[in-house]
């Protein structure tokens, strides 16, 4: 099982709400993963903060292609490079 370190001196005690339901889920997959609560949910957090980060990353993708598309032929040079496996 892969285990995360977490090594932060400047850890943070906080107070939270959360309904029984997600509680218990987040109680089972907890213990499913041998962990503890706060580690699963730090993990979860940090893993929507990511997934955020792509998405805000993806938007300046399509912005940017929006306001410069790629010119015909501008890629080319790249497609004998192209290996898509055994077909």
């Amino acid at each position: 099982m892969w285990y995360r370190l977490h090594i932060n001196i400047h850890m943070k005690t906080i107070q939270m709400t959360i309904d029984e339901r997600l509680l218990r889920l987040v109680d089972k997959l907890s213990r499913a993963r041998k962990t503890t609560r706060s580690a699963f949910i730090r993990d979860a957090l940090e893993a929507e903060i990511r997934r955020q980060k792509i998405r805000e990353e993806e938007a300046r993708h399509i912005e940017g292609y929006a306001r410069k598309p790629v010119a015909p032929g501008e890629f080319d040079v790249w497609i004998d490079e192209q290996d898509w496996g055994a077909a």
